[in-house]
This record gives structure tokens, sequence and C-alpha cells, in this order.
């Protein structure tokens, strides 16, 4: 079959069915909605990594959007980019492949071969100089840098996107199956919309949840550090970045609209799976933080996924709990590839898919983040120290050195739980009953069951080493779970230890 993949830039799952009506209408409508797809790292150039290797982010060992973080470094290519999905899509299943967007944050930097470096897997590349934008962007178009300017009808980015993508589809071989993979920079900032969109949504602002615009108390430090009640400064700038994410998505709209029916036209549609998602989501006021992602909550972990495909019915929606280390395992999948072959953490979706009885699937995975810190004190705000960075003018920092974390979301027919720890010296802990607490204002650490935080802590660790199988063994609240507690303080060291001591 053919397989064609959408990849928003920092799209929340809230944010994205009124601006994309026709991508609900030829995609969800048309097959199968994930309501419960996660992300295990809130941030662009990590997730992209996961969804290109199908792998937990301490696998892949891209930690962030910096070269020093390994975000397309020579490591990266050394390491991990021979055994991307697309790279067996290519060498060991005979597809034909072709990728237009943004492909990771440091992508064409000098010290990591520039635009020159196609990476293996890809028959037609066109990929976006660094990260997102609309205009005065270079591409690299098969190695070779082309420069765009700003006149709209040339160069704005989401269009010519969609041009490439259709000239692929009019001129690739036909015969050999094709893989795509659009990377659309919205609606990612600097929310630059086309022309003929910047007059819409004039009346929508940012959704005021019970989340909005309060003290996150009961949390790590820099969440309890941003400003309430918000400066109206503050709300007015997250409300137009907001709309203007929307006004952006309208142009993906018709670029996803415009290859659907080219596929029709060729009569490939009925052979092609189709899938829609987003690298990460995005907050706009959650506890008073104004615009980023990098944090543990729902509303910067969960992501839309939308898939249709030969043998998917339509308007159906999944409550299983889906990743998007799963994409690379679906994908290869559909494809025909042994998945015992590969080193992936994820799990193919294809069962789910066809709607196959009797699948044992996962009720929990990791979520995983490394802060980022400057060494220097941040200039507008000198009075918060070093250590901290993404600072509004409000002086609100929207990440650290300190903000490194890993959790625990898990998803049962019991529970609807997230248990995290923070690496820093308090060791900080917090734990959220999504069944009682959808918005995750109320951290319930000190309260819950000891039992439960024990064996959560412990099903934390299992995680953080797990590798390949060993990322898909039965979670706390499976059948087949299995808890010795005499492991957390024999196995895994001074970490357990001093958590049990300050905490437990």
């Amino acid at each position: 079959p053919g397989i064609l993949a959408f990849l928003a830039d920092t799209l929340l799952v809230l944010s994205f069915q009124t601006p994309l009506k026709k991508t609900n209408a030829l995609i969800a409508q048309m097959g199968m909605t994930f309501v419960n797809a996660y992300v295990p790292s809130a941030l662009c150039c990590p997730s992209r990594a996961s969804i290109l290797t199908g792998k937990y982010p301490h696998n892949h060992h891209v930690v962030n959007n910096t070269l020093e973080g390994n975000c397309s470094s020579k490591l990266w290519q050394k390491i991990q980019e021979p055994y991307t999905f697309p790279a067996l899509l290519k060498a060991m299943c005979g597809y034909q492949t072709f990728f237009a967007g943004k492909y990771l944050n440091e992508y064409g930097a000098e010290d990591a071969g520039g635009v020159g470096h196609v990476p293996p897997g890809w028959s037609f590349w066109y990929a976006l100089e660094k990260n997102s934008k609309y205009y005065n962007y270079t591409l690299s178009v098969n190695g070779k840098a082309r420069r765009h300017g700003e006149n709209y009808s040339v160069d704005y980015l989401t269009d010519v996107l969609a041009n490439m993508s259709l000239d692929f589809l009019e001129y690739k071989s036909n015969f050999e199956p094709f893989f795509m993979m659009i990377a659309t920079p919205a609606p990612h900032s600097p929310w630059t919309p086309a022309p003929q969109y910047t007059k819409s949504f004039q009346n929508v602002s940012a959704p005021r949840n019970s989340n909005f615009n309060i003290h996150g108390k009961n949390k790590h430090w820099l969440i309890r550090q941003a400003k309430t009640p918000m400066s109206n400064s503050s709300i007015q700038f997250l409300d137009d970045a907001y709309r203007k994410r929307w006004q952006t998505l309208l142009s993906v709209d018709d670029l996803v609209e415009k290859l659907v029916k080219k596929l029709e036209v060729n009569g490939e549609l009925d052979n092609t799976y189709i899938f829609y998602t987003s690298d990460n989501g995005f907050h706009t006021g959650q506890f008073s933080l104004p615009i980023d992602k990098r944090q543990l909550y729902e509303f910067d972990i969960k992501v839309p996924l939308l898939v249709r495909g030969p043998g998917i019915k339509p308007n159906q929606t999944n409550k299983m709990l889906v990743a998007n280390i799963d994409l690379g395992p679906t994908i290869l999948d559909i494809a025909g590839y042994d998945l015992n072959k590969t080193q992936m953490d994820g799990m193919s979706l294809l069962p789910l898919l066809r709607g196959d009885k009797n699948v044992t699937w996962r009720s929990d995975f990791l979520v995983e983040y490394q802060g980022e810190g400057y060494n220097g004190s941040d200039p507008t705000c000198p009075g918060l120290g070093p250590g901290v960075t993404h600072c509004f003018p409000d002086c609100v920092c929207e990440d650290s050195y300190n903000n490194t974390y890993a959790c625990v979301r898990t998803l049962s027919a019991s529970w609807d739980l997230q248990y995290c720890e923070f690496d820093d010296r308090e060791v900080f802990v917090e734990v959220y009953n999504l069944t009682a607490d959808p918005h995750q204002i109320n951290n319930i650490a000190k309260t819950i069951d000891q039992e439960i935080l024990e064996k959560m802590n412990y099903r934390l660790m299992m995680l953080q080493s797990c590798s390949g199988a060993t990322c898909r063994t039965p979670g706390v609240f499976d059948p087949g779970y299995r808890f010795d507690p005499r492991l957390m303080f024999s196995n895994h060291g001074l970490r357990a230890r001093r958590f049990s001591a300050q905490f437990l």
C-alpha cells in the first residue's frame, strides 16, 4: 500500500478540529481517531526522533533542540539515522520515499554537514534548514540549497510543500510503492498565516479551562514561579498567538485536501494509509504559563492521531493508549517488514486499525524530558539567576536545567493516572488522578496509597532502562504485572533509596 504521513508542529488536541474541517472529514471521518495518543517527550526534536526511530528518548539520545542535545548531530547521523523506519522502508521494502518540510530543529547546521547532508532512506528530499518558518527560509533539495523569499505566491512554505508533494504524486514511479512524510511548519511560531486567512477566527481566544490562569500549587518550582494572575499583556499575547495558530492551519487543511484529491484522481486513495499527527502539544495560559510546551501535563504531551486506509472502518474512535514511538513500527508493519528485526520500543497499531479482537495492549508508557537552561542569567530577568530559559517579558520562565523529569502515564480499566519524578535536589513528585481531576490541578502525591506509589516508582525505573521488547512488558495495572518491593532497593542503587527516604 501507499503511505502518507502528515506531521504538524506543536498542535494540541483541543485546537485542531475547528480549523482542520477538511482534514477531519477526509481522514478522521473516513477512518480511526485515537483519543489517547501521546508523545514521550513534549519537545520538537526529541519527539521527531522518537517518530523516526520508534524509540524512547533514552534510547535515541536526542534530549533537546540543540546540537549538544544530539538534535541532528553527527552522532545522531551515525548511530540512529541508518536505522530509522524510512531507511528500512527504502532499503528492505522497496519503497520510494519522499520527505518535505521540517525534519529536525538543527538540520542543516554547518557543524553537522549543512544542507548537503541527506539522511539515508529518502529518495526525494525537500527539508527545511533548521526550525519552522513560513517565508525567508532555505530548503535542502536533495542536498542542494534553495533559497526562498517572501513572495506569497511562490514562497509560502505550506503551499510550497503542497506543490512539491503534488508533483511527486504526479511523476513518481508506478512500479514501486510510495511513502510520503509532509512536515508542515504550522502551527508553530512565528504563526504567519496566508494572506487570505489573516481575518479568520477574529473572535477566537485560547480555551479558558479550569487550569487557565491559576497558580500551580503543589507543583514543581518552575510551575510555581509563574505569576498569577497573568498580566493583561500576557493574556492578549497568548490569545493572539492562539488565533494566528488557527489561521496557519487553514493552509494545512488545504494541503491535506489537495493531496487526498490527487490520490483519488490517480486511483490510489483506496490503497493508501494516511496518518495525521503532531510532534507535541502546546499550552496557552494553563497554570499561568504563557505559551510553550516541555511540561509533563496533558496539554503538552497529548496529540491528535487520525488514520484512514485499507481495512479501516470509517468513523471509529479508539481509546487504547498509543504513542508516537508506535508510528514507525506501524508503517513498517503495513509494508510487510518483520518488526522482530528492529530495535524499536513501540508497537504496531495495525491490529487496532483493523479491529482485530483479543489484542494485548499496553496500559502505560514513559514520558521523559531533560530540561534546558543557560549558564548566565537572562538579561531581561537578572533576579532569577542562572539556569533558566525561555523567559517572557513578565519574567515567567518556561524551562530550566532542573526541569528534568520522568513519568509513567497509566490508562487502564481501573486507573487513569500519571506519576512523575523530578531529577532535582527535592526529588519532587507529582501524581494526578485524571478520572477525578482531568485538568491536573491537584497533586495527590502525599495522599495516594503508598503501595501504589512504590509500584509506580519501581515501574518508572523499569521503563527508564527499557529497550525494545522490555518497553512493552505489563504495566502496574495489567494482570500480568509482578512487583517485588525488595528489587527497589537491591538493584537500583542510590536513586531509589534517596527517593524512598525523602518521600515515602
